[in-house]
């Protein structure tokens, strides 16, 4: 009986951290960066879809409608979020209120959890926007439904905030200063 052996205690503390090592990698090999699967590659290029379609769509330039549309209907395949739909359904609106494009996009987009779906679900029944007339019961669906959202629950973006960036979103982007005007 005696001290314990150094490789016995050097291995009983090395081992938890070994085996969390493998877990990691194992569990969530699309989070890797460089990691040279092909999910990350999927993720990337879908994030890449989304970041060019939200700035073609911001641009508020007729031209950039199009190249946004096939980014987006690509990112619809992988959009688990809600977030394609719901560009997609912007885009839709500012191209010329499509509602019986729109509203579907919206919905599904609203059923994945997409906040600003929600925001925007309550604005075209709370005034109406897109439809002929309010819907009271339906606004106050959609504002109850975004209480029970997990960002809802975080406290941010707050119901008011989303309601505020929803409204941005619709409204044209300002001018740039210094741009050249068209002929």
């Amino acid at each position: 009986m005696g001290k314990p052996h150094t490789p016995c205690i050097l291995a009983a503390l090395a081992l938890p951290l070994l085996l969390a090592g493998c877990s990691t990698s194992a569990t969530s090999p699309c989070d890797e960066p460089l990691s040279g699967e092909a999910c990350r590659q999927e993720r990337l290029l879908y994030q890449n879809d989304m970041l060019q379609a939200k700035m073609l769509i911001a641009s508020g330039d007729l031209a950039n409608y199009e190249l946004a549309d096939a980014l987006l209907s690509r990112a619809l395949e992988r959009d688990k979020r809600g977030e394609a739909s719901f560009y997609m359904a912007l885009l839709k609106i500012k191209e010329g209120p499509q509602v019986d494009e729109v509203l579907p996009l919206l919905e599904k987009a609203a059923d994945a959890g997409q906040p600003y779906a929600v925001a925007l679900l309550y604005k075209i029944w709370s005034e109406p926007f897109l439809v002929d007339q309010a819907n009271p019961q339906k606004a106050q669906r959609y504002k109850n439904a975004y209480g029970s959202l997990d960002v809802a629950r975080s406290g941010y973006p707050s119901f008011e905030k989303a309601t505020a960036l929803v409204d941005a979103l619709l409204s044209e982007p300002p001018a740039v200063a210094g741009q050249s005007v068209r002929p």
